[in-house]
C-alpha cells in the first residue's frame, strides 16, 4: 500500500512539472502566423517591412515572416503558395505584376486565407483588403505642380515604372488628365525605367539625345529620378532641367536628400502604410470592422519643407530606435521572469513533494482499511462486467448475422445492376449497328456534297465511338465474372507497338505534341493475347494524347529487364495528386477535373495486365505523369515471331477517341464579315457549331477558358459562344473575367449549357452573360440569337458612333468611359496632323489591333474616322464662332492641307468652308 502511495504522489509530481513546462513554453508558440510577399528589395519596401514589424511587436503572440522576390514573378508566386502551404493565418501580398500574381492569389483567397493586398492591386477582387496610396490621384499631383512650375507652358519627358504593373498605368494616367489641361505644355515620349536607376540612366541618354529642349522630368520613383539626373550631369544639362520624382524617402542618399542636394526639385511623398496594414491585418484576425479600401495620402516635398521633413523622419528614426531598445529591454524583461515563474514552479514542486509524503503516510494507515471494502466491490463489479459480456457478445453474434444478411442483399443488388447494365450494353450494339451501316452507305454516295458530309464523318466518328465504349462495358462485365479468356500466341511487343504508333500521328501533330520512342537492343518476344495487348497499349497512350497540353510531349521506353519486360509512358502537362494516383485502376473512379470517360478504361487495363501475369502501375509530379507496365519474360524460342497489326478500320477508331484541338490561324481570319469565338473542350462541339457558322461569320475557336481569353483579348470578337462546363476556367469565370477587361467587356457572351438549374442560370447573368442556350440546341435558335445579338450591338454602334450622350443601360461603365477618354484624348491632341492609331493606342493603354477592333465594336467607325469626324466637328464649330480663316481653321484642328480640309469638309456637311462663310456673312 505504501509503495503504492509513493508511486500515486510520484506521478502526481511528474503531471505538475509536466504543466509547468508546457506553460512556459506556450508562452513562446504563437498565436496568430502573418505572411509578407514582397515583390522587390528597395529602400521603399525595407521601410514598409520596418512598419509592420514595428508595428507587430504592439501585439501579443504574433508571428511575421516576410519574403521578398526581387522583380521575379514566378518567385513571388513560389513565395505565396510557400505561405499557403505553411497555413498562415492571413496573407499580405504585394505584387510584383498584376496578371501572374492575380491566380495565386485568388488560390490563397479561395482556401479561406485573408489577403491584404498592398501598394500595386490585382485584376480580381478576391482580396479581404487593400492599402496604398491613389496612384492616380499621385499623378494628378505630379501633373498639376509641374503645369504650375512651367506656368503651363514646357515639355516633359516621363520615366515610367515596369511595363503592366498597376502603379505605373495608373501614375501615367493621373499625369495625362491632370497636364491635359494645359494645351501649351507637350510630352515629349515616355520611357520604360522598369523602377530601376540603371534602366532609367540609360533611356534618359536616349531622350537627352533626341530632344534637344526638355524643361521637366517626370519619374515616377526617386530612384529613376536620380539615374536621369545622373544622365543630364554627363550631358552638362542638368542646369536647364528640372526633376520631379516620387516616394520621399528619407535617408541619405534618398528622395528628401536629393531635394535638399538640389538634384531633385520635388519629389512626392507616397505612404509606405506598413503600420496601417499591421493594425487592419489584427482587426480582420481578431474579427473586428475595417475598411476593404485604404487610400493614403499623398504631399509634394521640395525645398521650402525638405529640410523641415528630413528633421522630422530624423527624429522619428531616433524614437524607433528608442522602441526598439526598449522592446529589447522588456524581452529581457520577460526572461527573467519566465526563469523565475520556472523556479517558482519548481519550487512548489518540491513543497506539494514533501507535503505529499505527509499525507501518504496519513492516507496509508485509512488505505488499509478500506482496501478489504474496495476488494469486495471490485468482486462484484467484475461479475456485473462478466454477465454484460455474455449479452454483448450475444448482441454481436446477432449484429453479425444482420451484416451478413445485409451482405448477401447487396451483393445480389450489385449483381442484379451489372446484368441491368449489361443487357442494356448488348441492347446499344443493334440501334448502333444499324445507324453506322446507313452512315456508310451516305458516304459512299459521290452526290453528297461538303457539308452534309462533314455532318457524316461526324456522325460516324461518334456512333464508333459509343461501339468501343459498349464493347469496353460488356469486356469489363467479363473480367467481373471471370468468364475473360486468355488467348497465349507468340507476340513481339517491340514491332507490334511501332505499329500501333502510327495510329496516333495525326492526334500528335494536331496538338503540336513531342512524340519519342525509346527502346533497347534486346529480344522483345513474349507469350500474349495480341487483341488485349493493343487494348493495353491503345487506352495507355489515348490518356497520353488527350491530357498532354498543346506543345507538350510523350515519352514512350520499352526494355528488357532481368526476369521482365517494362513498359513506361510519361505524358508533360497532366498532374494526379498521390490520393487520385492510389485509386485511377479502381473501376468507375474519375479523377477530379476530368469528369471526361466511363472510368473503366484503366481498370481494363489493369485487369488485362494482371491476366498476363503481369502489374501496372503510376506515377505523377509537377512535370507530368507516368505509366509503368511490366510483363514476365517467356521462353518463345521455338516460335517465329509474330508481328500483330491493327486493321485499319480499328486504327480510325483508336485514334479518333484522342481528344485534340484545331485552332483557327491568323491567316483564316477574313476582313469583313463578324468574327464568333467558340470555347468548349469538346472538339466535336466546336467543329460542329464552326460548321453552322462558317458560311456567315468568321469562326476562331479555343479548347479551354485561358486560351480563348486569350484570343478574345487578340481579335476582339463580336459576339462569343461557351461551354459552362470545362475542366480548369468554367464558362461563368470565363464570362467573368472577359466582362472584366477594358478590350473585351462590350462582346456578348451566350453560354452553352446541359443543365438546366435556375441556380447555374442565375451565376451565369450575374457574371455578365447575355444569353443561355441548353443543350442538346437548335441550330436554327443558335444562329437566331447570335443574329439578334449581332443586330442590337449594331444598333448600340450607331448610338455611340453619333456622338449622344452615353446613358444606356446596356453600356458598361468600362465602355462609356473608354468613349469619353478616347474623345476627350483627340479633342487634347487634334492639332497635331501626324497623329496616328499606334499613339491613340499607346495613350490608351492598347495595341493597334485592340483599339481599332474595339472602337469599330462601340461606334461601328474606326479610329481615323472617328478623329476626321471630331476634326471636322470643331472646324464647323469654328467658323461659326470666330473670325479665323479657312486655313488657320484647317490647321487650327490638324489638317496637314487647306486643301485636303476642304474636300473632307464638303464630303461631311455637302457645301465647303467658303460656301459656309458666304453664307454666314
Amino acid at each position: 500500500m505504501k509503495k503504492l502511495l509513493v508511486h500515486y504522489f510520484g506521478m502526481l509530481s511528474f503531471l505538475i512539472v509536466l504543466w509547468g513546462i508546457l506553460l512556459s513554453c506556450s508562452h513562446h508558440e504563437p498565436h496568430f502566423r502573418i505572411g509578407v510577399s514582397q515583390c522587390s528589395e528597395d529602400e521603399w519596401r525595407h521601410q514598409m517591412n520596418s512598419e509592420i514589424l514595428r508595428e507587430a511587436n504592439f501585439y501579443d503572440d504574433v508571428e511575421v515572416d516576410i519574403r521578398t522576390a526581387g522583380d521575379d514573378n514566378a518567385r513571388q508566386a513560389e513565395d505565396i503558395r510557400y505561405f499557403i502551404n505553411k497555413g498562415v493565418d492571413l496573407l499580405i501580398v504585394a505584387p510584383n505584376e498584376a496578371a501572374p500574381i492575380t491566380p495565386v492569389v485568388e488560390e490563397a483567397y479561395n482556401q479561406g486565407i485573408p489577403v491584404i493586398v498592398v501598394d500595386r492591386k490585382i485584376l480580381s477582387d478576391k482580396y479581404t483588403a487593400y492599402v496604398g496610396a491613389d496612384n492616380y490621384e499621385i499623378g494628378v499631383a505630379v501633373g498639376n505642380y509641374i503645369a504650375n512650375t512651367l506656368h503651363g507652358k514646357g515639355t516633359i519627358v516621363e520615366i515610367s515604372g515596369l511595363v503592366g504593373s498597376t502603379p505605373a498605368i495608373d501614375r501615367h494616367q493621373g499625369f495625362m488628365k491632370a497636364i491635359s489641361g494645359y494645351p501649351d505644355i507637350r510630352l515629349l515620349d515616355t520611357e520604360d525605367g522598369a523602377w530601376l536607376r540603371v534602366r532609367a540612366e540609360e533611356k534618359m541618354n536616349n531622350l537627352l539625345n533626341l530632344y534637344p529642349q526638355i524643361d521637366v522630368v517626370y519619374a515616377q520613383n526617386d530612384r529613376m529620378a536620380a539615374g536621369a539626373y545622373s544622365a543630364a550631369v554627363r550631358q552638362h544639362r542638368e542646369k536647364d532641367i528640372r526633376f520631379v520624382g516620387i516616394d520621399a524617402l528619407p535617408g541619405e542618399g534618398y528622395g528628401v536628400e536629393q531635394v535638399l542636394a538640389g538634384e531633385l526639385d520635388a519629389t512626392f511623398i507616397y505612404p509606405t502604410g506598413g503600420d496601417r496594414v499591421m493594425q487592419i491585418a489584427m482587426d480582420i484576425l481578431n474579427k473586428r470592422d475595417f475598411p476593404r479600401e485604404t487610400l493614403l495620402n499623398t504631399s509634394v516635398v521640395d525645398r521650402d519643407n525638405a529640410l523641415i521633413m528630413k528633421m522630422q523622419t530624423g527624429h522619428i528614426s531616433t524614437l524607433d530606435g528608442k522602441i526598439e531598445m526598449l522592446n529589447g529591454k522588456i524581452n529581457q524583461t520577460l526572461t527573467r521572469y519566465a526563469t523565475q515563474q520556472g523556479m517558482l514552479l519548481v519550487s512548489l514542486v518540491a513543497l506539494l513533494l514533501v507535503v505529499g509524503l505527509l499525507v501518504a503516510v496519513y492516507l496509508s494507515l485509512r488505505a488499509k482499511s478500506r482496501l478489504n471494502r474496495e476488494l469486495s466491490l471490485q468482486k462484484k463489479k467484475l461479475e456485473e462486467q462478466k454477465t454484460q459480456l455474455i449479452e454483448q457478445t450475444e448482441l454481436l453474434e446477432e449484429q453479425k448475422e444482420q451484416l451478413q444478411q445485409l451482405s448477401h442483399e447487396l451483393e445480389a443488388a450489385t449483381h442484379a445492376k451489372l446484368v441491368f447494365f449489361t443487357n442494356i450494353s448488348h441492347d446499344f450494339r443493334t440501334p448502333l449497328t444499324l445507324i453506322a451501316d446507313p452512315i456508310e452507305q451516305l458516304l459512299s454516295d459521290k452526290t453528297i456534297n461538303e457539308q452534309p458530309r462533314q455532318l457524316l464523318e461526324l456522325m460516324k466518328k461518334n456512333v464508333y465511338i459509343l461501339l468501343r465504349l459498349v464493347n469496353q462495358i460488356l469486356d469489363f462485365r467479363k473480367v467481373e465474372n471471370g468468364r475473360m479468356e486468355l488467348h497465349l500466341e507468340p507476340f513481339d511487343l517491340l514491332n507490334s507497338f511501332q505499329g500501333w504508333n502510327d495510329s496516333f500521328r495525326m492526334a500528335l501533330l494536331k496538338k503540336h505534341i513531342s512524340f519519342n520512342f525509346e527502346t533497347g537492343d534486346a529480344d522483345y518476344r513474349m507469350m500474349a493475347d495480341a487483341e488485349k495487348m493493343e487494348r493495353i497499349y491503345f487506352n495507355l497512350f489515348s490518356n497520353a494524347v488527350k491530357y498532354t497540353p498543346e506543345n507538350g510531349k510523350i515519352n514512350i521506353r520499352l526494355e528488357a529487364e532481368e526476369q521482365n519486360y517494362r513498359l513506361s509512358i510519361f505524358n508533360s502537362g497532366s498532374y494526379i495528386s498521390s490520393t487520385d494516383v492510389e485509386a485511377i485502376f479502381e473501376r468507375f473512379y474519375q479523377v477530379d477535373g476530368h469528369q471526361a470517360g466511363t472510368g473503366i478504361g484503366l481498370a481494363l487495363v489493369r485487369a488485362f495486365v494482371e491476366m498476363h501475369g503481369g502489374n501496372i502501375a503510376a506515377h505523377s509530379n509537377e512535370k507530368g505523369t507516368t505509366f509503368m507496365v511490366t510483363f514476365p519474360k517467356q521462353d518463345v524460342a521455338q516460335y517465329h515471331p509474330t508481328i500483330v497489326t491493327l486493321p485499319a478500320e480499328e486504327k480510325e477508331v483508336s485514334s479518333i477517341l484522342v481528344d485534340t484541338e484545331i485552332l483557327v490561324g491568323e491567316e483564316a481570319v477574313e476582313a469583313d464579315c463578324p468574327i464568333v469565338l467558340i470555347i468548349d473542350d469538346n472538339a466535336d462541339i466546336r467543329t460542329y457549331v464552326k460548321s453552322l457558322l462558317s458560311k456567315e461569320f468568321r469562326v476562331l475557336d479555343a479548347a479551354d477558358g485561358a486560351v480563348g481569353i486569350r484570343l478574345a483579348m487578340k481579335y476582339v470578337p463580336d459576339i462569343i459562344i461557351s461551354d459552362v462546363m470545362m475542366p480548369g476556367m468554367d464558362g461563368v469565370e470565363c464570362c467573368r473575367r472577359l466582362k472584366s477587361e477594358l478590350q473585351t467587356c462590350h462582346i456578348p457572351v451566350i453560354l452553352l449549357t446541359a443543365c438546366s438549374l435556375d441556380e447555374q442560370r442565375i451565376l451565369g447573368y450575374d457574371g455578365g452573360a447575355d444569353s443561355y442556350i441548353s443543350k442538346p440546341f437548335n441550330s436554327q435558335l443558335l444562329l437566331s440569337r447570335i443574329r439578334n445579338l449581332i443586330t442590337n450591338r449594331r444598333q448600340l454602334k450607331q448610338f455611340l458612333g453619333d456622338n449622344q450622350t452615353i446613358e444606356k443601360e446596356s453600356v458598361s461603365d468600362l465602355d462609356k468611359d473608354f468613349v469619353s477618354r478616347f474623345k476627350a484624348l483627340i479633342e487634347d491632341k487634334m492639332k497635331e496632323p501626324d497623329l496616328n492609331v499606334e499613339d491613340l493606342g499607346r495613350d490608351m493603354g492598347m495595341s493597334r489591333v485592340q483599339l481599332y477592333r474595339k472602337l469599330k465594336s462601340l461606334t461601328n467607325y474606326s479610329p481615323n474616322e472617328l478623329l476626321r469626324q471630331i476634326r471636322l466637328k470643331k472646324a464647323a464649330s469654328l467658323l461659326a464662332s470666330s473670325e479665323m480663316t479657312v486655313s488657320e481653321i484647317a490647321y487650327e484642328v490638324g489638317f496637314s492641307s487647306p486643301s485636303y480640309f476642304t474636300k473632307c469638309y464638303k464630303e461631311q456637311f455637302g457645301e465647303s468652308p467658303t460656301d459656309f462663310l458666304k453664307r454666314k456673312g
